[in-house]
């Protein structure tokens, strides 16, 4: 019989694995297959469709019926570049009651937990099926998430429950806003700034965008949240400008100009038409560009999209954490998660996991080891709950 490990030790190998999203996941995703697989549980990865250093991982235990609970997390990270940590990122270091590391909040120690509770369910006599899912690229916009549903359908019997393992102190999470964004090429003309007026200024017509995003804001922010966004932080949809770069020189009009558009959904809204509402401001701008020089104009690549997680009226997922947790205090979220996709995809879900969303993506990232405790804790009740 293969070693089983602690959820400690399977916690500092997955740290271990360098996994941001511009890099490979495949290391990562080797290990967790050769581990499983070690235990004899069935296992399948999703390679990603167009990157062959990225896939995503699946597993299922127990017996091979329907209504499983899907355990759901990202191996992706964050970079660690620029920041200032006190030891080596991808290496779990316990100082003060803390495990610091790149991913222990966000959200490796919940995929150590919910690998430790596969290999536990499978040696344990379940009447309920467990499943693992394990994406690539989370953190670019979950554009991991939608195909690796897809293909888990096609091998194992649909689940019925997903607990996406996010960091939020192990409380249930029932609702989060969607999100889209847009990359933005604002293409001019260069002239003498001089002579601006016969020229196209991507920097100054790309402001007009901006601008609109702006006027977006303080309409939403002045109307009337319905009941559903009053629940949310803030309670109306946002658009975001976060970054943006362009122009040659200061005497010249700018030639070029990218930044990104980014949207945040209160549930409810309908994201294709703030899309549409974004594309057709960039075409008006457009056409007072071209009115000057024709060859110019405005690109707008779409980069991300992720349905909002909307609460579910005495929801599967949501009351088996409540029974588990004994937590019946009502929680929604302003930032997204797969949970979308896996609701759209017919699955009743909740947010679910250990560590605090404020220490993601930061130096010195931690979890705490009462929250990965508290973790393990939770894993054994749900096991029990399905044996």
């Amino acid at each position: 019989m293969s070693t089983r490990l602690s959820p400690r030790e399977i916690l500092d190998k997955l740290v271990s694995f360098p996994t941001v999203s511009s890099e490979t996941n495949l290391p990562l995703i080797d290990w967790v297959e050769s581990y499983l697989q070690s235990h004899g549980i069935a296992v399948h990865r999703h390679p990603h469709e167009t990157d062959p250093a990225k896939a995503a991982v699946f597993a299922h235990v127990g017996p091979e019926i329907a209504g499983a609970v899907v355990l759901s997390g990202h191996t992706d990270v964050v970079p660690v570049e620029g920041q200032p940590w006190s030891s080596d990122p991808f290496e779990v270091v316990e100082r003060d009651g803390k495990l610091f590391g790149r991913g222990t909040c966000d959200m490796k120690g919940f995929d150590a937990l919910a690998i430790w509770a596969m290999v536990e369910g499978h040696y344990a006599n379940l009447a309920r099926p467990l499943q693992l899912a394990l994406s690539y690229d989370e953190e670019i916009g979950c554009t991991g998430a939608a195909p690796l549903i897809e293909s888990m359908a096609a091998k194992f019997p649909k689940g019925s429950a997903v607990i996406v393992g996010e960091p939020s102190m192990m409380g249930a999470v029932t609702g989060h806003k969607g999100g889209a964004g847009f990359r933005v090429h604002v293409r001019g003309f260069e002239v003498h700034s001089s002579l601006m007026h016969t020229g196209v200024n991507a920097i100054m017509y790309g402001a007009k965008l901006i601008e609109w995003a702006n006027d977006m804001n303080a309409a939403n922010r002045a109307q009337e949240p319905n009941p559903v966004a009053a629940t949310f932080e803030p309670p109306w949809t946002t658009v975001h400008v976060g970054t943006i770069s362009g122009g040659t020189a200061h005497n010249i009009t700018a030639l070029d100009c990218h930044f990104g558009l980014d949207f945040r959904f209160v549930p409810g809204d309908d994201s294709a038409e703030w899309l549409a509402r974004a594309r057709a401001k960039a075409a008006e701008i457009e056409g007072e560009m071209q009115a000057v020089v024709p060859d110019t104009h405005i690109e707008m690549r779409e980069t991300f999209a992720v349905p909002a997680l909307m609460p579910e009226e005495a929801g599967e997922a949501e009351t088996l954490v409540r029974q588990l947790t004994g937590d019946n205090t009502p929680r929604v979220v302003s930032y997204g998660t797969e949970g979308g996709h896996f609701q759209s995809a017919g699955y009743s879900t909740v947010i679910c996991g250990p560590g605090d969303i404020a220490q993601a993506h930061q130096p010195d990232e931690y979890l705490t080891v009462a929250q990965f405790e508290a973790g393990q804790r939770f894993m054994e009740k749900l096991l029990t709950s399905c044996s």
